[in-house]
Parts: structure tokens; sequence; C-alpha cells
């Protein structure tokens, strides 16, 4: 609307012009547009001026512009709008304006030219040879494209699209994760509606949350938080609340009377068969409250019992009962004493009794524990916490107790504890493996106990996995000691041009690079270096505060930087030396810089690790 009316003020300004009367300038002198435009036809060619020049500023003459009605801004010549719409009040076109040329091309519709979020983005599928739309967002349909539309025909409409796999499965459990959360938060009856929507019973549970608006309004800030865009209809019926909010006038819309509300919808809001859509349109039934005025009998003969029980369920008049979706509830296993317990015998045994009973719960389930705690309550009411990690997803009781009992005296009994609570807190689906292999070849020791031992006892572990990386902070990186091996090499097509790459792909940790045992997380300056440039070893440091004398060096090695991550990297350049001193101690230190280029580096000395 505002870039409208600029347009449109523009457009007066230029045609309300005028001159003062009586052929003179005068200050505060009316204007008249016949007269200014006899004056300019008088005016030889080459004087007559510009149409820019007419207004000026220090005319001390009335405002000439007035505001305009909508309908004038959308029939504006400026805007290659058609002539106003009969009964829009915007008054015949003049006879001496030209009227635009109709467009025989597609709306062009204004796109930000920067922003990741605003590119047109759309789902695709496979359908037979054909490839076509699943899904668009709103910029994409802003720009024509459909659902069902080709692919290659959204393609040559719109420049720039971005097109991924449709994955419907994913999006259904994506669905019944946000309704599993609804119904912990919201209310306890909440039913998945289709592929995206949410049927939510709030009967009896709006006063929670500060009525039905307030309701609503947090519903809609939930989603925003993790990223959807919602329409929200309340209704008496479920059959109306679907209707209403995929069909309804507003994103948020509050039924007060759903006949009234549904009347204007079409019967597709009804959620009917196609078949029976194009039949009611074909006889001219376009609308719900058209749909309810026809009787039930030949309703109910032509198009069936269902299309007239499903226009009671939104009327209210027949049950539309929901099936909810039922929320996984968390494992925990209790029990209370009737008198306290306060010694480590005690808790041992009432955790031998209560582990079998958490193993019987994680096998019913078809889970493998990742993480316990177990929680003592004391009679002063406070809480005594032991906290296990397994390594791997294990339901093994004996394992389980015995990393419980190891860690029995960090637990302080006081007064005495009247009940233990076993609580999983993490877990992962733990089902039947294939041991063919296994049982052919030598048996493989199981490190997770040990690991998980260790682990108890307090020390951390983990696994060093090789990143694809040159610069040596990068090339390694931390991950669970049991984790098993990345699978880096991909499966090429039979007639993927990489295929005639023949070589052996390298490790990224290759034995002809030798790299320390010991890596510092940031590299430490070194001061006072000896050496020769510009590629000598350096023959002496100081580092932390200790001179070293170097006795044997080798390099360098150079490593540029990784350009394509950022453009302070482009040129810059460590020389690497292997130094080893007087005691046996190797070092792993470099030179930032050439020696040649300035852009290179500073020629500082850093310390990066050592061998051993």
């Amino acid at each position: 609307m505002v870039t409208t009316l600029a347009t449109q003020v523009a457009a007066e300004h230029v045609n309300a012009c005028s001159v003062p009367r009586g052929g003179g300038w005068r200050p505060g002198a009316r204007w008249a547009k016949a007269e200014v435009q006899q004056a300019i036809a008088r005016l030889p060619a080459h004087q007559q001026p510009p149409m820019r020049e007419l207004g000026r500023r220090s005319e001390a003459a009335p405002h000439p512009f007035k505001a305009m009605r909508p309908d004038e801004a959308r029939s504006s010549p400026l805007r290659g709008g058609g002539p106003p719409r009969s009964g829009g009040g915007g008054g015949a076109p003049q006879a001496n304006r030209p009227r635009p040329a109709p467009s025989t091309t597609l709306r062009a519709v204004p796109l930000p030219a920067s922003g990741e979020d605003l590119v047109p983005l759309v789902l695709v599928h496979k359908t037979g040879p054909r490839v076509e739309i699943a899904a668009a967002c709103r910029h994409a349909r802003a720009l024509g494209i459909t659902r069902g539309m080709a692919l290659t025909q959204a393609r040559a409409q719109t420049s720039g699209l971005i097109a991924r796999d449709y994955d419907p499965t994913g999006d259904a459990a994506d669905l019944a994760a946000l309704a599993t959360v609804l119904a912990r938060r919201v209310s306890p009856t909440v039913a998945i509606d289709g592929t995206a929507g949410l049927l939510i019973d709030i009967t009896g549970t709006e006063h929670l949350h500060g009525g039905e608006a307030a309701m609503v309004r947090r519903i809609v800030r939930q989603l925003a938080a993790r990223g959807f865009t919602a329409r929200i209809a309340v209704a008496t019926s479920a059959a109306a609340a679907h209707a209403l909010a995929r069909y309804g006038p507003a994103p948020i819309l509050h039924s007060h009377d759903d006949a009234t509300s549904l009347a204007p919808l079409p019967v597709a809001a009804l959620a009917l068969g196609e078949t029976q859509v194009e039949l009611l349109r074909r006889l001219g039934i376009d609308t719900i409250g058209m749909l309810a005025d026809v009787a039930r009998g030949p309703l109910a003969r032509r198009f069936g019992a269902g299309t007239v029980a499903r226009l009671d369920q939104a009327l209210g008049r027949l049950p539309d009962p929901l099936t909810p979706v039922i929320p996984p509830e968390p494992i925990a296993i209790t029990q209370r004493f009737a008198e306290p317990i306060a010694t480590a015998e005690a808790i041992e045994h009432w955790l031998g009794t209560l582990v079998p009973r958490l193993t019987a719960e994680l096998a019913a389930a078809g889970l493998g524990a990742r993480r316990i705690e177990v929680i003592a309550d004391r009679i002063d009411a406070v809480p005594q916490r032991i906290r296990i990690g397994l390594a791997r997803p294990s339901r093994d009781g004996a394992h389980i107790l015995r990393l419980l009992v190891r860690r029995i005296g960090d637990v302080e009994p006081g007064y005495g504890i009247d009940a233990i609570t076993l609580h999983l807190r993490s877990a992962d689906r733990l089902g039947p493996e294939a041991l063919g292999a296994d049982l052919a070849s030598e048996a493989t020791p199981d490190l997770a106990p040990l690991v998980d031992t260790l682990a108890t006892l307090g020390r951390r572990l983990w696994r060093v996995r090789p990143v694809e990386s040159d610069v040596p902070e990068r090339s390694a990186a931390p991950a669970p000691p049991l984790d098993a091996p990345e699978r880096t090499a991909t499966t090429l097509k039979t007639d993927d041009v990489r295929r005639l790459d023949t070589r052996v792909t390298q490790h990224p940790w290759h034995p002809r690079w030798p790299r320390p045992v010991r890596l510092l997380p940031r590299p430490e300056r070194i001061d006072n270096v000896l050496s020769v440039m510009p590629d000598g070893a350096p023959r002496r440091f100081v580092w932390r505060g200790r001179t070293i004398t170097v006795a044997r060096a080798d390099g360098p090695e150079r490593i540029a930087g990784e350009w394509w991550r950022r453009a302070s990297e482009r040129d810059a350049v460590r020389d690497y030396f292997c130094v080893e001193d007087e005691a046996g101690t190797r070092f792993w230190l470099y030179r930032r810089g050439d020696g040649e280029r300035a852009e290179t580096g500073d020629l500082s000395w850093f310390l990066h690790g050592w061998f051993g």
C-alpha cells in the first residue's frame, strides 16, 4: 500500500502543474492547469521546460495532491492494472488517457534479492517417469507454482528454484512427535488429522491457559518456536474445526456459530472424496450452506450416508470421536520402605531387587539403557542421586547392578532413606543382532564393560576420529569410544564420471605425514627463536619461560590455509618443523609465513604439539 500510494502521488504531481494568472509570476498566486498548458504551447519547442521543473518547492501554493480511493490505486495505469471493477467507485477512464495493453506474461511478484529463507523451495516426488511437486513454500506459491506441477515446468517458469525430496514418512514422524509435545503441554487429547493437521480437544483445559484466546496464542508461540506456521480454528465439533482451519478467512478463527461460519466455505472443506466434490460442483452445490439446505433423503440416496454423516458431524448433530496420541510413559521403578534404611548393604540389596524389574521393562519396550539415575529419598527431603552411563545400549542386569554398586559410596543416608527410584533417562533401540560372522571367526572381546567401569570411576573416555582437513587442529575430532567408524565412501552410479579415477583413496592420517601424539587445542607462541631464514629450522627457543636447545630437526612441511572456509586463510602459510632437544623430547612447531611475502604471515613461531 505504501508503494502504490507513492507511485500515484508522483503521477498526480505531473498532472497538476499550473502558472499564475496575468502572465507574470506572483508569490501566492493561484495556478490554473489550462493556462499553464496554453503558456507552454506558445513557447518555442526548445524553451518548453520539462515536466519535472514545473513544480517548485519555493512556490507559495496550496498542496495540489488529493487522497486516492483504493480502487483508483488498483486501476492506476502506472501499475499495469486493468480498468476499475464495476461498483468499485473508480469512475470511467479518461478519453485522452491511453489504456494499458493487456499483459500476456505471468504476474511479476517482487521478491527480496537477498536472504536464503526467501528463495522459492519445493518438495518433489517421482510419479512414474514424471517428477511432480508435492509441496511448495509461500514464495513459490506466489510465483504460480502449485502442487502437482511438473518440476521441469516450474524450473522454466522460475529461476533459482530449490528442489528437495519429499519424505512423507519423515513428515509423519515429525507430526507425531509434535502431537506428543502438545499432548504433554496443552491438552491430553490430541489427534493427528491427515498429513498436516492436528485436532486438540480443549474441553475443560482452556481455563488452565487463561481462556481460549490466550491458549491459542500460546500454541502459536510454541509452534513458531519450533519453526511451524499454523492456522488455528476453535469450533464446537472436530469436523468444523478441520474445515475452518483449512478454508477459513483468517489464520486464527473463533467460531461462535458453526453453521453460520461453515455456510460460505466450499464443500471440499468437509473432507469428502474428490468424486463427490466434483459431482456436487456439477450440480451447482458449491458451499456447505447450499449443501445443508438440500433434503437429507435425496442427498443420502445420491451421495451416500457418509456425506450426510460428515455434514451432521460438522454441524454438531452427530458425535465425532477422536483417536488421541498416547505419549509414552517414562520408565521408572520405585520401591518404598516401611522402615527407613541407612546401610550400604541394605541399599545394595534393594538395588538388586529393582534392577531386574527395570531390565524387564526395557525388554518389553525393546530398549537398551544408555543413562540411568537412582534417586534415594531421605527422610529430611534431601534426595541422593547416583548417575551412570553406558557406552552402548544394554539391558544386562548384572552389568548395570555392578556399576550402581560401585557408586553406593556417594550416597549419604543421613537419618534414613524411605524410597529408592530407578529412572531411565536415556535409551536406544536394542533388537536382535546377526552373529553369523562373529561365530565363524575368533571371538572379539567386548570392551563395553571396561569402558563403563572406567567411566563410573570418573575417567572420561573418548576416541579420536580423522577428519578430512589439511589444518592440523581440524583434522581430528572426539568421538564416543565404542562408536563404529564412519563410512565416508559413497556408492557411485554406473555412469558416474568419478569412476574413472582409479587412484586409491588415502587416509586423512597418512604415515608419510606424521602428526604428534599430543596436539594442543590452540598453538602457543614461543619467543627468542634463533633460526636461519628462510627455510632453516630453529636452533633455540623459549617456551613457558624455559629455554630449549635443539639438537636435531626435520622440515619444513608447508601447510596452506583452507581458502574455501574464510578469506583470511586465502594467503595463510605455515612451515612446520619437527625438532628434538638434548633430552630427547620432540616438539612440533611452525612459523607463520613463508619468509618472502608479507601477506602470508608475520614470521611468528608457535608450538603446536609434541611426540611421545
